[in-house]
């Protein structure tokens, strides 16, 4: 199972339509609604004539140390994308408000790491357009 975890804690997952694999959207069928998987190593540009009709993607972190994924949810907010985005795998609370500052929506874990990391840390962190360090070099 999985745990989503947004600004107002822990959730069920309440996608229920599946994923396609971006490498797949080309060979799908029209579809009410539509949610993509993208791989940490995935060109975005990619998705670009297909933004308009995905609502949800959903991009790997294969490793808490690799940050490509941060850089693919910029990319996809620069390029248009007002879609939910949300990054699954391997992200941890630490990592939760700069996650949501690179424009995801939500984040989705394991039940084992949700356990190891509870809401409260994640809560702690949910205050991500606070506190950055931008702010405090301004003050």
């Amino acid at each position: 199972m999985s745990v989503i975890v947004t600004d107002t804690g822990f959730a069920g997952e309440d996608w229920t339509h599946g994923f396609v694999a971006a490498a797949d959207l080309e060979d799908r069928h029209a579809a009410a609604s539509l949610a993509v998987d993208l791989s940490s190593d995935a060109n975005p540009e990619e998705l670009r004539p297909h933004l308009a009709t995905i609502d949800l993607i959903r991009v790997d972190f294969p490793s808490f140390a690799d940050g490509r994924g941060f850089t693919l949810a910029r990319r996809l907010r620069n390029m248009g994308f007002a879609g939910r985005l949300r990054a699954r795998g391997h992200v941890l609370a630490d990592q939760y408000a700069m996650a949501r500052r690179s424009g995801f929506d939500e984040v989705e874990i394991d039940d084992a790491l949700a356990e190891r990391q509870p809401a409260d840390q994640w809560a702690f962190r949910a205050d991500w357009t606070a506190h950055d360090y931008q702010s405090r070099l301004r003050a």
